[in-house]
């Protein structure tokens, strides 16, 4: 095949691919289902939420403690967070609860602050409510030794 040959296959793949990708761009196959990518349905309720279920193991080193109760209707925005009622050092004690980890009072260049750290003021970024859900995709994951 000559040079000038290549150089006018090379854009004809592309463009055909182009085509291709085109034609199936406004659907998206995921755990939400066969959907338009434009599309942003409502999210469906947290199936079955487990009730004050006592402190649950952790599975991997540095996993966030899990939630052991509803946080339905919790308020955490700019200006409240409802979770600090009583995990905050204040009030942990008397509501019998665990305090907030000291590192949640340190910004990202590991100063310690007077109060919650803004990146990690929003709790449910990374602790989470237990549902009775099964497991949305099979795998074989098995906790760590130490921790078992």
């Amino acid at each position: 095949m000559t040079i000038t040959a290549r150089y006018l296959i090379a854009p004809l793949l592309v463009l055909s691919g182009l085509a291709v990708a085109a034609s199936d761009a406004g659907n998206l196959g995921s755990l939400r289902g066969q959907m338009a990518l434009d599309q942003d349905p409502a999210p469906a309720r947290i199936e079955d939420p487990l009730k004050d279920q006592g402190i649950q193991d952790r599975v991997y080193i540095h996993q966030p403690p899990l939630i052991p109760h509803q946080v339905r209707d919790y308020e955490v925005d700019l200006k409240v967070n409802q979770c600090l009622s009583c995990h905050g050092w204040k009030n942990a004690a008397e509501r019998n609860a665990p305090r907030v980890s000291p590192t949640h009072y340190e910004n990202r260049d590991g100063l310690t602050l007077s109060d919650i750290s803004p990146r990690r003021y929003f709790c449910q970024q990374c602790h989470v409510p237990q549902t009775g859900a099964g497991v949305l995709v099979e795998n074989t994951f098995m906790p760590v030794e130490s921790l078992r």
